[in-house]
């Protein structure tokens, strides 16, 4: 199981060791704030697709899109 945390910069040191002296943590890695954006906007995107396949939103068509352009 993934787990993602928001840790104050002025404890990260110290959540990091804590993370890392634990047996059954496998990796400890912090996301970069470009890596976090990524997945922000991810999960936004999965919520849209969800919303559209239940009904609940029209998404645009990919012409709809382009012309846009």
């Amino acid at each position: 199981m993934k787990l993602l945390l928001d840790i104050p910069d002025g404890e990260l040191n110290f959540a990091m060791k804590v993370l890392k002296s634990l047996s059954f943590v496998r990796k400890v890695k912090p996301m970069t704030p470009g890596s976090f954006e990524l997945l922000e906007h991810l999960q936004e995107a999965t919520e849209e697709v969800k919303k559209h396949r239940s009904g609940k939103l029209k998404l645009k068509s990919a012409r709809e899109l382009l012309d846009e352009l």
